[in-house]
Order: structure tokens, then C-alpha cells, then sequence
């Protein structure tokens, strides 16, 4: 595989058995470049969210195979995925999923602590870096619920930078923010793409959104029906 492709997934099916059998997800094959910004989009129950939960190895029961970093991940246990996810992947979800009486930089730091590569020493300077990238150090020592929603957000996505993942997932990243916020959130995942080299793959129902974005994955129905560059 090239070494600019930091994931690529082959023929992959999902199905559903509950109440009947259905498939979800049929023949999905594409690949994602280092350093590339990626929308999936598509009507609910497109697939997309579940496409997703895939990619992010967080569901296991699927036909095909994906590849993260030349590695297959396919088939790997519960314990070798969680080693995966923790190394190579940041999450930003809707909800920011910060714990409410934390500080903003103990919550950034979480991650990493469960990581356990760094001293706790080390891991608060990294914290900070992040924070600061997103300019954001100034509420570093502020509780997370005493912070607006666009606060928390980049806040949720400093943790999700904490580790220096290969990947950045979002599912729907903007999904409860305003406008301005939502414009925030797209410049800060544009400067890390531009910048910085990082890798976003993002669920969104924000068409805006997606269109400014590298590559637009389009789903219906559990299939591939369209791929753009932007």
C-alpha cells in the first residue's frame, strides 16, 4: 500500500439480523491520503454512522477488510483494537463528551494518561500545546461546564489531538453548534489538515460543511453512489 494512504477499506458488507436479516453496508472500497480532509454525507440511514463505527474499529462484525497504516485490523481482538484506537484515532463527536467537573486540561489530558507513554509531567505540557494550538489556553484551568458549547467543542477536540493520532474521526463535529461556531470548528480542521498533516474523516449533514471540505464521500442506501473532490 502507498504510504500516503492512511486508510483503506475493501468490499466491505454490514448487515443487520435484528428483527430480519438486512444489509446495511454493500462493497464499500475507497481509500483516505494522509493529510486528507474527508466528508461522508448521505440521508439518514445511508450507512454513513455505521461506516463510521467501522472505520473507527469500534464494530468488529463486518465482511471485507480495513487497513489502518498499512496494518490489516481486520479480525484483531477486542484488546489489540482498543491499543489501535487509543495510538491512531481522535474522536470528535456531536456531543463533546466532557466530563463536567473537570478542568478543560485534565479533560484534554485523559486520553493520553490511559495511553500511559508519557509522565503526567509531560503529558500536561502536551495538554497545554494542544490547547494553545486552538487557542484555548486561557480556559485550560476553568471546569468544562463553565465553558460555551463552541468552547467545548474545541476543547473535545484538543483531547481528540492529545496522542497525535493518524486519524481524526467526526460524527456530525458540528451537529450542535451555531453557524459561527460550526465556521470555527471547519478553520480549525482545515488549518490541522493544511498544516499540521493530519488526516479527518467526518460524518456531516452540514452540505456547507462538506463542500469545503477535500473530498466529498456521497452514501445512499449502504452504498458508494458518488466521490468528489472539492
Amino acid at each position: 500500500m502507498d504510504k500516503n494512504i492512511v486508510l483503506k477499506t475493501e468490499h466491505i458488507d454490514k448487515y443487520f439480523y435484528d428483527p430480519v436479516e438486512f444489509q446495511v453496508l454493500k462493497n464499500i472500497a475507497f481509500e483516505v491520503e494522509k493529510g486528507e480532509f474527508l466528508t461522508l454525507v448521505g440521508k439518514s440511514g445511508s450507512g454513513k454512522s455505521t461506516l463510521l463505527y467501522i472505520l473507527s474499529t469500534m464494530d468488529r462484525d463486518y465482511k471485507g477488510n480495513l487497513i489502518i497504516d498499512n496494518e490489516l485490523i481486520t479480525g484483531k481482538s477486542v484488546d489489540e483494537l482498543a491499543t489501535i484506537r487509543n495510538e491512531k484515532i481522535g474522536f470528535v463527536f456531536q456531543f463533546h463528551y466532557l466530563l463536567a467537573e473537570f478542568t478543560c486540561l485534565k479533560n484534554v489530558m485523559i486520553p493520553a494518561l490511559k495511553l500511559g507513554k508519557h509522565s503526567p509531567k509531560e503529558i500536561e505540557e502536551r495538554a497545554y500545546e494542544k490547547l494553545k494550538m486552538l487557542d484555548m489556553q486561557d480556559q485550560a484551568l476553568k471546569p468544562a461546564n463553565k465553558l460555551s458549547g463552541g468552547q467545548q467543542q474545541r476543547i473535545a477536540i484538543a483531547r481528540a489531538l492529545i496522542n497525535d493520532p493518524l486519524i481524526i474521526m467526526g460524527d456530525e463535529p458540528t451537529g450542535n453548534l451555531d453557524s459561527k461556531n460550526t465556521d470555527i470548528v471547519f478553520d480549525i480542521f482545515k488549518d490541522l489538515t493544511r498544516n499540521f498533516g493530519q488526516t479527518i474523516i467526518a460524518v456531516t449533514h452540514d452540505d456547507e460543511f462538506a463542500q469545503k471540505s477535500d473530498r466529498t464521500i456521497e452514501m445512499k442506501d449502504g452504498t458508494i453512489i458518488g466521490s468528489h473532490t472539492n
